[in-house]
């Protein structure tokens, strides 16, 4: 008896210098679980298969793929971990993180101030220029600042940059209720209940597949653009506060990135939605 005590003490402190070894609160067992809403293509979106790389969503019958998981999987790889995939609506990301329901969120968070007052940021992984969507047909179609916008009515997605601070210099915008997901804004747009909505060019460009009738506005250089801070298009990985060893981690995978690399990933993503090969 005495030696199967011996031995189931011995067995548990092995694994135990095993998890201190990793050194990296939320990942001691190898697995780093990661939030996201799995419906903000090209950064994520749920599909029905396996298919292009896709992981399954932890409880659902369905898997996870896009820029943001095909990022996650990178990291993975890079730091010999098993990857995870939780599913949560926009405003349940940072909570989720905070509280250790997840180790990590990727899915297109701006790394914003305000954010880094509740979350620490690992990144940028991606840098995404703001624009707006139309109809082709649209009256606002050949803008060429947001100047030109004045008096349309417009949307965005809850709690992002877009809807606020962006939408607010456009002059006498009719500015209507934020949407709960990115696909709502679009169905708002292409349903014809604002003239236009902001978002950033990753976000669009998934958005042409799924609705060729629109366009995109890029006022980039014009001089009549969204101003926006540095961090406002700066795209980070947030982590639960003073986790510094997993935003190292992370950090030491991002070092010798590009941002051509981020826009050939993206242009990855992209590429494989599911309505783009419809």
């Amino acid at each position: 008896m005495k030696k199967i005590i011996a031995m189931m003490m011995i067995l548990m402190m092995l694994m135990a210098s095993v998890a201190m070894a990793d050194g990296i609160p939320g990942v001691e067992d190898g697995v780093l679980t990661v939030a996201m809403e799995c419906a903000y293509a090209p950064y994520n979106w749920a599909q029905t298969d396996d298919s292009n790389g896709a992981v399954p969503i932890k409880g659902s019958l369905l898997y996870a793929n896009g820029y943001d998981v095909m990022t996650a999987k990178a990291i993975c790889e890079a730091n010999g971990w098993q990857l995870e995939v939780m599913q949560l609506d926009w405003d349940s990301l940072i909570p989720a993180v905070q509280s250790g329901v997840c180790d990590a969120v990727i899915a297109g968070q701006s790394m914003t101030s305000e954010r880094m007052e509740a979350v620490d940021f690992a990144g940028p992984y991606l840098y995404a220029s703001i624009v707006c969507l139309v109809k082709n047909d649209s009256k606002f179609a050949d803008a060429k600042g947001i100047s030109d916008l004045a008096g349309g009515s417009c949307t965005s997605q809850s709690g992002t940059i877009w809807y606020e601070p962006c939408l607010d210099q456009i002059p006498n915008a009719n500015k209507l209720p934020p949407q709960e997901s990115a696909p709502a804004m679009l169905m708002a747009l292409a349903s014809g209940a604002v003239d236009f909505v902001c978002t950033d060019m990753p976000t669009a460009q998934g958005a042409l597949i799924a609705y060729p009738e629109l366009k995109i506005l890029d006022f980039a250089g014009s001089g009549d653009d969204f101003q926006v801070s540095e961090e406002e298009i700066n795209i980070g990985i947030s982590v639960k506060k003073d986790n510094k060893a997993l935003v190292d981690a992370i950090n030491a995978y991002l070092s010798d990135k590009t941002a051509d690399d981020f826009n050939a990933l993206m242009e990855k993503a992209i590429s494989v939605q599911p309505l783009s090969e419809e």
